[in-house]
C-alpha cells in the first residue's frame, strides 16, 4: 500500500492529530512541543536540541508548504508543526538559565512566554505573518516568537 506524501505532509503538519484538538490547537502544539521538549532537556545536550529544531524546521518547511498547496490556505489553526519549533527554541534557555531554580516552573514561564508573543505577535512577527508565504511563513514568524521568548526568559532570569 503507498501512502500518498500529502497524507504525510499533512499527519506531521498537525503533529499527528494534536492540532486536530478542540479550541486553541497552537496551544494544543505547544503544550505538546513542552512536554517532548522537556525529555529531550532531560535527557540530552542541547547540541541534540539544536539539531531536532532544525531537522523539524526543514519537515515543517515541507509538510506545511504542501499543505498550504493542498488546501490552498496559508497557516491553517491546525498546523502546529511551527507551535511545535517555536516553543523549542523558547525553551533552549532551560540549558543555562534559571528563573525559579524549579525545572518545571520554568518551563511553564518559557511556555507561556511563548505563547503571549504567538498570540500577540508584535513586529516584526505580525510582519512575517502577513507577507511571507508557504511554508517559510509558516514557520518564521513562529521561530522569531521563541526567539523572542527565550530573549525574554534570558532577561528574566538575570535580573531575577
Amino acid at each position: 500500500m503507498l501512502i500518498s506524501l500529502n497524507k504525510v505532509a499533512y499527519w506531521l503538519s498537525v503533529c499527528f492529530g494534536v492540532g486536530l484538538l478542540p479550541k486553541a490547537p497552537g496551544t494544543w502544539g505547544s503544550l505538546f512541543a513542552v512536554l517532548l521538549g522537556s525529555w529531550i532537556i532531560k535527557n540530552y545536550h542541547i547540541d541534540i536540541m539544536i539539531i531536532v529544531i532544525l531537522f523539524i524546521f526543514g519537515i515543517g518547511l515541507w509538510a506545511s508548504n504542501l499543505h498550504q498547496e493542498c488546501t490552498g490556505k496559508h497557516d491553517l489553526g491546525e498546523v502546529v508543526i511551527d507551535e511545535v519549533v517555536g516553543q523549542w527554541i523558547a525553551l533552549l534557555p532551560l540549558y543555562f538559565v534559571t528563573i525559579s531554580q524549579n525545572f518545571w516552573m520554568d518551563t511553564l514561564v518559557s511556555f507561556t512566554l511563548f505563547r503571549i508573543f504567538d498570540i500577540k505577535k508584535p513586529w516584526p512577527i505580525s510582519w512575517m505573518d502577513k507577507h511571507i508565504g508557504g511554508g517559510l511563513g509558516v514557520m518564521l514568524d513562529d521561530v522569531v516568537a521563541g526567539i523572542f521568548a527565550a530573549l525574554m526568559f534570558v532577561l528574566i532570569g538575570y535580573f531575577v
